[in-house]
């Protein structure tokens, strides 16, 4: 059945992903270590965070096994210290799959994780949690009340930003099923059955995603694409003049670039990519780590 929603997306033409979330318990080296450490002490609780510091829980510990939420659990073997590990049904295994590169969900000393795809870390998380610095650059294009686009949606961060900021609607577009697997993982990640009557999330790449909606559908833009030499397309004019298209004048877009090349080669991809976007509709300056336009 063909039709369009609120923010003019063809229904036959994407759709809406739906996957059941884990509950279960994530185990960090911290927080295995913590629980083995306290059944050598012979405690008949552990009291601490089994979700990367989302939330706190007890856990019933015995000589053979412990217990989170209900549930028995064998007693975890060694975490590696950039792993998470999650229970499959038959044993702790690490968050990571392989199909034709490896990627994973990595945890980090803020809490919510980051994720690597062949070693090469996706999200900032030197200095600052990377959901921290999704809500930083979120501010930037003032979502409240209005309708976002989110194009690269990654593990939701700006997603959850935005509702938290008050959206009235956001639509995110996620291209990579492996992606979109670790988000039912990460308890960080916003979830589109728990937030339906405001938050849409798309399995569908953006460049071809974006030509079903609307003109003008959208109050703000956010546009977080993986590298430039692996992604090209989403840096182009073309998907600029679209993304102008289906933004209403004087709607916002931040657009991740970072600063790739620029002590190698002297590179100024932001600046390049301010100008690409200010043939394409936009006034446009670098900002953050990025570049903040706005359609005119």
């Amino acid at each position: 059945m063909n039709g369009c929603d609120a923010t003019g997306v063809q229904w036959s033409a994407i759709f809406r992903f739906r996957m059941p979330r884990y509950r279960g318990p994530l185990l960090t080296r911290a927080s295995a270590r913590a629980l083995l450490a306290a059944q050598a002490s012979g405690a008949g609780e552990w009291i601490g965070s089994l979700d990367l510091g989302h939330g706190t829980g007890t856990a019933l510990l015995h000589a053979d096994a412990w217990e989170w939420n209900g549930q028995a659990y064998p007693w975890p073997g060694p975490v590696r210290e950039r792993d998470i590990a999650w229970w499959d049904g038959d044993s702790f295994a690490t968050i990571a799959r392989y199909s034709g590169r490896l990627i994973k969900l990595v945890p980090t000393r803020w809490g919510p994780p980051t994720f690597e795809i062949d070693g090469i870390k996706m999200l900032p998380t030197a200095t600052t949690s990377p959901l921290d610095d999704a809500q930083r650059k979120v501010a930037l294009v003032a979502p409240a009340g209005g309708r976002v686009l989110d194009t690269c949606g990654g593990l939701g961060y700006f997603a959850a930003s935005c509702l938290r900021a008050g959206a009235a609607h956001v639509l995110s577009f996620e291209k990579d099923a492996d992606v979109l697997w670790l988000r039912t993982l990460n308890p960080w990640s916003p979830d589109p059955v728990a937030h339906a009557d405001r938050f849409e999330l798309r399995h569908a790449d953006a460049t071809t995603a974006i030509a079903t909606m609307a003109d003008a559908s959208v109050d703000a833009l956010l546009h977080d694409p993986p590298r430039f030499g692996i992604a090209g397309e989403l840096y182009s004019l073309a998907f600029y003049i679209e993304l102008a298209r289906v933004l209403r004048r004087g709607g916002r877009l931040f657009h991740y670039t970072g600063r790739p090349n620029q002590r190698s080669h002297g590179r100024d991809l932001p600046g390049e990519v301010a100008r690409r976007l200010e043939r394409a509709g936009f006034t446009a300056t670098p900002a953050l780590d990025g570049v903040l336009a706005r359609r005119r």
